[in-house]
């Protein structure tokens, strides 16, 4: 389905910095955006800007839910702002908490995270040279050993005996599979029931053992919540796990073996809102300039490219008859229409419906239920929004295939995709960014059809007809 796809021309990103311990989000992003400026043919402005989306300040298309919808069904990594939002309120839930017991989840220190990493680094060269020394061991007397001696052909025939005993019972038996790991998201149920909450300890006591991290105490506030929040987006094989590499996700479970406290989660937290602030939002914004689907687009773009080729063969035409030299800039008008509406369509803008101020819908617009709206504004107290799966902070995989309208949208033919759904433009931000287009849409025209005309009207005629 070309519709849920990022064009990857416009999915080209400046390289993503990494954020370092005490780097704020919104000074990474302005860095890697400002490096590419060039990448950007109207800079994102302040009215679509990420703070804004998120406080829900926009209109539509650039609504938070459709931030939502795009990472669930265009880039696939919704679980990132589901992490994000379910993190900024644990913050202010824990904040506002007044109860003794909270006095048990003490701060997590920048000095206890920077311990943390420098215990791991050191684990890994550790680990490294054990590694080292027992591939030597293994491969001395061999081909591959790093002293180079060479083995006889005798070594080298019982080395290929030893291993063929070795695996003489698995080659016995060519249809034999080793035994499929059991996945945890099965276990995972959307419900609080006490069955769940056992089952979400059992799953964080596996990841913090796995961790080499010791059992936290099960006393602390919101223990319950961080183990699901475990068992959901950190640990290995989780319905919606985070894209951390080993020694972020060991980190994390340190510290939160230590302590509830929203600190645990610094590292984490701003790793994804880099990745929300650097990537995701502005191929978002990218994708809200479309305003057609790919199919209308393309028809636009083809249009503009034929408008072009027609224009430049009335030129040879006129150049070639007895017509005065006057006659041969009519085609101009064409021209810049031609060279306007492909250059629009190739920034993804069809000109015929900007020029009523409209989008055409989704897939998931066309086919949505009409209580979607109302669900989301429903705030359950912990802290998830209605009882939507995409913005329910925790549930099952972030999936999209089952549902109805993408075998709707599918059997679609390319007409009905063409003249699909239309919707007033809301957002004022997002039509001056069109505005802005179109205008250097219409410049490249003018400057372009103008140097072309000029080109053709000094060319002396043919005079063959």
């Amino acid at each position: 389905m070309g519709w849920l796809k990022i064009n990857p021309r416009n999915a080209v990103l400046p390289p993503l910095e990494r954020a370092e311990s005490n780097d704020d989000p919104r000074s990474v992003a302005h860095r890697s955006i400002g490096s590419s400026g060039s990448e950007f043919s109207v800079a994102i402005p302040e009215g679509l800007g990420f703070d804004k989306i998120i406080d829900g300040e926009t209109c539509p298309p650039c609504t938070l839910r459709d931030f939502m919808n795009f990472l669930l069904y265009v880039e696939h990594s919704a679980e990132n702002l589901q992490f994000y939002l379910w993190h900024r309120s644990y913050q202010e839930r824990f904040n506002s908490t007044t109860t003794p017991d909270i006095a048990l989840a003490p701060e997590w220190s920048q000095e206890q995270q920077d311990e943390a990493f420098a215990k791991l680094q050191r684990e890994h060269r550790n680990g490294l040279r054990r590694n080292s020394a027992v591939m030597s061991a293994v491969l001395r007397g061999t081909d591959f050993s790093r002293d180079g001696n060479r083995t006889n052909p005798g070594n080298s025939l019982r080395l290929s005996e030893k291993h063929s005993t070795r695996f003489a019972d698995r080659e016995s038996n060519p249809f034999s599979t080793p035994p499929a790991t059991p996945s945890r998201t099965d276990e995972l149920s959307s419900t609080g029931s006490r069955s769940d909450a056992a089952t979400w300890r059992n799953q964080a006591a596996d990841a913090f053992a796995a961790a080499g991290c010791p059992a936290p105490f099960t006393i602390q506030p919101f223990r319950t919540e961080i183990d699901r929040v475990i068992a959901t987006y950190i640990m290995d094989d989780a319905p919606r796990q985070l894209n951390l590499s080993a020694r972020e996700r060991k980190q994390l479970l340190m510290a939160l073996s230590h302590t509830t406290h929203p600190t645990a989660f610094r590292q984490v937290a701003r790793s994804v809102e880099t990745t929300l602030r650097v990537q995701a939002h502005p191929n978002f914004i990218r994708w809200c300039i479309h305003n057609g689907n790919p199919p209308r687009i393309k028809l636009a773009s083809i249009l503009g490219i034929s408008t072009v080729i027609g224009s430049l063969v009335a030129y040879i035409v006129l150049c070639l008859s007895s017509v005065p030299r006057g006659y041969r800039a009519l085609p101009a008008i064409l021209l810049v229409t031609g060279i306007a509406t492909w250059w629009a369509g190739h920034k993804g803008i069809c000109i015929v419906m900007h020029g009523v101020r409209r989008r055409q819908l989704s897939p998931w617009e066309i086919f949505g239920d009409d209580d979607v709206e109302m669900q989301e504004d429903d705030v359950s107290s912990s802290g998830e929004k209605g009882s939507l799966g995409r913005f329910a902070s925790f549930g099952t995989a972030n999936s999209y295939e089952d549902q109805p309208w993408v075998a709707k949208y599918q059997q679609r033919n390319l007409v009905r995709k063409l003249f699909d759904k239309e919707v007033w433009i809301q957002e004022p931000a997002l039509r001056t960014v069109h505005n802005k287009i179109f205008l250097h849409s219409l410049l490249a025209g003018v400057v372009v059809g103008g140097i072309l005309t000029a080109v053709f009207v000094c060319v002396p005629g043919g005079h063959f007809f």
